[in-house]
């Protein structure tokens, strides 16, 4: 499956954070922290150049915990402010304003030099769909301040919101970039739910990722499922894609996914497979495989 999705109300939005960054002292990039580099846009990279950069690793609770760590300190040596969070129950939201006054910090000297004081930060949010940025905003505000979903595309315009004195923030949408290079990526974003669901093959998303989770976390599906996986390691093996599919038949037979007359409905277990995965009912899962070593070149791109 080739995954690909970047609808026109996206081009608007990249044109609108272009003409605002002028008005930003720092940009606020919220990721998934199941998938680290796949939730980067690269033109974030490009449009928040020489601008204070915070990196905020959202959903860490859905992350694999050790792989939570060692991204996060590949960031830091990549040059980024970096904190995990969880907007929706709001842990690691408190320490949000101590990294942006330390990101900002020369910026706040400079203004006290001019003899300009209480100037409030003003930060743009940025990142892909569904990656939580609005339900960030809502729980660092301590209200609801932007309206929320669990799908791509809720927030369609910008809005600034004024934090007390000391910052100011501007909501922007989620945008992808027009064209993934790494389908890798895109299968890591579709899996995620930053892609639209309804232009996905539901059935294909569920085989890659069954092939993913015996390679990365064996034993996971099987002990969820209480079913016995049959090898799918060998991704271009004719008797791999049969495996594949026994294996989702055998979800749908434990979770009951069955049509009429009793065949079993796998576009309904492959739903019920992605699901869990997103709920976190699989366990703690990253996607994006961490590099092997952090101590490898990590001067800023």
């Amino acid at each position: 499956m080739n995954y690909q999705w970047y609808p026109g109300h996206m081009t608007k939005a990249k044109r609108m954070m272009e003409e605002n960054i002028k008005l930003i002292d720092l940009v606020i990039e919220v990721l998934d922290a199941r998938i680290p580099m796949s939730s980067r846009n690269p033109d974030i990279d490009t449009l928040g150049k020489n601008k204070s950069r915070l990196i905020l690793l959202n959903k860490s609770d859905l992350a694999d915990e050790k792989k939570n760590q060692i991204w996060k300190e590949w960031f830091l040596k990549k040059g980024f402010f970096v904190a995990e969070i969880n907007s929706r129950t709001g842990a690691g939201i408190r320490q949000i304003n101590q990294v942006v006054k330390q990101a900002c910090k020369e910026k706040i000297e400079r203004d006290r030099k001019r003899g300009i004081l209480n100037r409030p930060v003003r930060a743009m949010v940025a990142g892909i769909p569904n990656v939580g940025k609005s339900t960030f905003i809502n729980s660092y505000a301590k209200k609801a301040c932007t309206k929320t979903g669990n799908k791509p595309g809720v927030t369609k315009g910008k809005q600034w919101i004024k934090l007390g004195k000391e910052i100011e923030l501007l909501d922007t949408p989620g945008i992808l970039w027009p064209k993934f290079e790494d389908q890798t990526a895109g299968f890591r974003l579709a899996l995620t739910g930053s892609i639209n669901d309804d232009i996905l093959n539901v059935e294909e998303l569920a085989a890659e990722f069954l092939k993913f989770m015996e390679k990365e976390y064996p034993g996971v599906i099987e002990e969820r499922y209480h079913i016995k996986e049959i090898d799918v390691k060998n991704t271009d093996s004719i008797e791999t894609s049969e495996n594949i599919v026994y294996n989702i038949e055998e979800i749908a037979r434990v979770r009951g996914c069955l049509l009429k007359g009793g065949s079993y409905d796998i576009k309904k277990a492959s739903r019920q497979l992605i699901d869990d995965f997103r709920n976190g009912k699989l366990g703690r899962i990253t996607l994006d495989i961490p590099p092997v070593s952090t101590s490898v070149d990590c001067s800023m791109e």
